[in-house]
């Protein structure tokens, strides 16, 4: 008989293992000797235990999932238990359940990673679905449809939940852009109907500023011109095939008139260059009366060049307001100092401030009795009261004898 750690070949060649369990015949091997019986079933427990340490690896390594990782440990346990070898057989099937904790763990952590991600994709759709209802509670017409359909992107990307869930996220989500979809088409069949509005506006617009383009009524036809494009800016925009032929008219007739304008603004300005200096000249002798010494011969030279001045004309229009400036300056001037003299003169004025004068002269003489009562009776306190009054009342004289002089 020849033995082995893990069996035996007794006398007629039957090979047996040691187990757990006791001596168990895995076979025979007639053609050799009991050596190489044994090395034969020795190496087919090899073959099994290199299959143990590759299910090993592939559990613990994480490369197939818990469920493919206890069919590969089932399937493997099944060939060793029973298995025709030698060797530790009760050792490789203690490695193999071991691996059951392992998958254990990874199933359980599998259950985690898959309950966390249907949270996030749930989060994430709640957040699609409330962006899409804003989207539709909006009026954004230009980017709303992009927005909306990354965001059909955005939930494509995102894992299916369970089916409750799911289905009522994406009956909301479904309603926003439905709702949307219907508004926008509504909003641009608005918008369509009102361009057309706005076409037969521009064109009767256009129509009426063709018209006057030959006008030489510049002022009223001016004034025309600046309604009709207030009116144009209130039409709002025709069809886009049409409103920029529409403008061109409309523009182009205004060049048209307002070019012939400012030409004959140019030859009548040059026509009035001739008045200009002829007021200028008049300023000269206006402005030399100011400031004003004798109000009266000022007032007459004053008629007289008012005269010359509506004489003289037109001057050319960037020159109005600086001319007529300074004439109306003088007028001023001469106005101011002709209403400072009546203030002067004023008789009413003239007899209150002499009232006043009179007034305080009656007063400081009583008080000047008083003084002296007084005195002669030795009343000092009384004697400086009275004198601080009398500086008071001489001061408020002196100053209403100066404006009674200014009205002698």
């Amino acid at each position: 008989m020849t033995s082995h750690e893990w069996g035996r070949v007794d006398e007629d060649g039957t090979v047996f293992v040691r187990t757990a369990d006791g001596e168990r015949a895995v076979g025979s091997y007639p053609a050799g000797t009991p050596q190489e019986a044994l090395a034969f079933f020795t190496e087919r427990y090899d073959g099994l235990a290199f299959e143990v340490e590759l299910t090993e690896k592939r559990v613990t390594g994480g490369v197939v999932g818990p469920d493919e990782a206890a069919a590969a440990v089932a399937r493997v346990r099944g060939q060793v238990a029973g298995a025709n070898a030698v060797g530790d057989l009760d050792g490789l099937l203690a490695r193999l359940d071991a691996l059951g904790a392992v998958i254990a763990t990874q199933r359980e952590a599998k259950r985690a990673e898959k309950a966390k991600a249907q949270e996030e994709a749930r989060a994430g759709k709640e957040e699609i679905v409330v962006s899409a209802e804003q989207i539709a509670a909006g009026t954004d017409w230009r980017h709303g449809a992009n927005r909306l359909r990354d965001l059909l992107e955005k939930w494509k990307a995102l894992p299916r939940l369970d089916r409750p869930t799911d289905d009522a996220l994406w009956k909301r989500f479904s309603g926003a852009r439905t709702a949307y979809t219907k508004a926008r088409k509504a909003h641009f069949a608005e918008q369509d109907s009102k361009r057309e509005g706005s076409r037969a506006v521009k064109e009767r617009l256009a129509a009426e500023a063709e018209s006057l383009a030959d006008s030489t009524d510049w002022g009223p036809t001016s004034g025309r011109y600046r309604d009709l494009m207030r009116d144009w800016k209130a039409a709002g925009p025709a069809p886009r095939d049409v409103d920029e032929a529409l403008w061109r008219r409309f523009r182009g007739a205004q060049d048209q008139f307002f070019g012939a304008r400012d030409a004959a603004n140019r030859a009548q300005d040059e026509e009035f260059g001739a008045n200009a200096v002829v007021k200028e000249g008049i300023l000269r002798e206006a402005e030399a009366l100011v400031p004003v010494t004798d109000l009266d011969a000022a007032k007459r030279a004053l008629r007289d060049l008012a005269d010359r001045w509506d004489e003289a004309g037109k001057v050319p229009r960037d020159r109005m307001k600086e001319l007529e400036g300074r004439f109306r300056a003088v007028e001023t001037a001469i106005r101011g100092a002709e209403d400072q003299q009546w203030s002067r003169s004023d008789p009413e004025k003239s007899a209150r401030a002499g009232d006043m004068v009179s007034k305080l002269e009656s007063a400081i003489t009583a008080l000047e009795a008083d003084q002296e009562q007084a005195r002669a009776a030795g009343d000092g306190r009384r004697v400086e009261r009275i004198e601080a009054d009398l500086a008071s009342r001489r001061a408020f004289l002196e100053a209403a004898r100066r404006a009674s002089a200014d009205f002698s």
